[in-house]
């Protein structure tokens, strides 16, 4: 890269002295460069390649509790100097907020080495593209029934983050990720299906093989060939980690200052409270090493943690950035996430469900009949109420046993009560993800179908 991370630092180190010179009562800045390289092939052919290095600047100026943001992709002297300016500006035409201002003290963040970054692996265009190759291939050699391909693709992306604020913190750190996915598609009897794999993670060597990524996209796909309605019924429903992991990710929207102090979650009241079976635990990490969400301070400069939100069941915490944790009366729980666009806002790291001790298996076994679901359709989720119905496509379950594949119906209940009839928790946690959970049972939900 062009710039170091001392360059970038300075950078956001100057426009913020220049905007306390300019009057500006408190300001903090960031400064961002990465680079990111994407392949995608379909049937062996590349149908894309794509190359990027982008650089920005965000200023955020505060005059009392009046403030203003702006953002430019211009860091020549002149324009960082015109976005002091008018970012100053603005801050002063704006209303007055009385929870507008940053955090203070100057606490230092982790010394925990969170291996963000793999130092960039040396990888030629021609070595990116056989990688997808290699996974689309795997998948299409699997089975006949595997006809056709909506593509494979390899993504990498590398990058620094400097930060500072006037009121006694500012840092950078480097980051790196890289993803390999693909999706056949499969037909049998006149029916065709599509499903996908992929694989993430900070170091390159964290991923699965091409191989390994195509044969599970394969067994993905031809699970579904065959799917059959059922008639509506209630009974228990296990998430496979993918599915659940969207319920964490229901919970961590829930649990965000933004939602809970404007009065569209519907966990808003129950702080302190239990929300979920006994033996549940939630918790939101920024300091596992490698993981997606890491990092070693927030987009305020606030030391991130690791902390459990969900505690045998009871809800023990917020997400907050410093706004929403005045709009609370409570302190930053250093959430806050940001982009080079507006205001930070709060966001999980690496939110999980604590895994149990049974096995996917064991919890299948313990379904007499029921549905496993492993892919969920729409966006049917009520956060003010809690009220859950999304379509959903999985395997049906009788005796203990994964049986025939089902499609078209529906599985709808209330998310506090599922959280309450979480009855099994899988062992089978893969931390390559950001918002992730093991297999999960539910002792019973509505699946309307014919």
């Amino acid at each position: 890269m062009p710039a170091t991370a001392l360059s970038l630092l300075n950078l956001a180190e100057s426009m913020v002295e220049q905007a306390i010179a300019l009057g500006a009562t408190q300001a903090d800045a960031l400064a961002v460069e990465s680079d990111a390289f994407s392949v995608q092939v379909r049937l062996g052919e590349v149908e894309q390649t794509t190359g990027a290095r982008d650089r920005g600047i965000s200023l955020r100026v505060f005059h009392g509790q009046r403030s203003a943001a702006c953002s430019t992709s211009d860091l020549s002297p002149e324009a960082v100097e015109r976005l002091v300016r008018d970012t100053c500006e603005l801050a002063r035409l704006t209303e007055a907020d009385p929870c507008a201002g940053l955090p203070t003290g100057n606490a230092a963040p982790s010394t925990i080495d969170l291996e963000m970054d793999d130092g960039g692996v040396p990888l030629s265009i021609a070595e990116r593209i056989d990688l997808a190759r290699r996974a689309e291939a795997a998948a299409q050699g699997a089975d006949p029934r595997i006809v056709n391909s909506e593509g494979a693709s390899f993504d990498s992306s590398r990058g620094e983050m400097a930060y500072a604020r006037s009121t006694g913190f500012s840092g950078s750190y480097r980051s790196s990720s890289y993803s390999l996915s693909t999706v056949p598609v499969a037909e049998h009897g006149g029916g065709m299906q599509r499903d996908y794999w992929y694989s993430s993670g900070r170091h390159f060597a964290d991923l699965l093989t091409p191989e390994a990524v195509g044969a599970e996209a394969a067994r993905r796909v031809l699970r579904r060939l065959g799917g059959r309605k059922i008639a509506t019924c209630r009974v228990p429903v296990v998430f496979d980690p993918l599915t659940a992991a969207s319920l964490m990710g229901h919970l961590a929207g829930a649990v965000s200052g933004d939602s809970v102090y404007k009065g569209t979650s519907f966990l808003a009241s129950r702080l302190g409270q239990p929300i979920a079976a006994p033996h549940i635990t939630v918790m939101d990490d920024g300091l596992r090493p490698r993981g997606l969400g890491s990092r070693p301070f927030d987009g305020e400069g606030v030391p991130v943690g690791r902390r459990a939100v969900v505690e045998n069941g009871e809800l023990r915490t917020f997400l907050l950035d410093t706004y929403s944790a005045k709009k609370l009366g409570h302190s930053s729980t250093g959430s806050a996430s940001r982009g080079l666009g507006g205001s930070p806002s709060p966001g999980a790291a690496n939110f999980y469900l604590q895994p149990g001790s049974a096995t996917p298996d064991e919890i299948i076994r313990s379904v007499r009949s029921g549905l496993y679901v492993f892919e969920l359709i729409g966006f049917g989720v009520n956060g003010v109420t809690g009220d859950y119905s999304r379509g959903a496509s999985g395997i049906w379950i009788e005796n203990g046993e994964l049986t025939y594949p089902v499609e078209e119906v529906t599985i709808s209940g209330n998310l506090l009560e599922m959280f309450a009839q979480m009855e099994m928790i899988g062992n089978d946690l893969d931390f390559s993800r950001r918002v992730i959970s093991p297999t999960v049972k539910i002792e019973r939900m509505t699946v309307a179908g014919n």
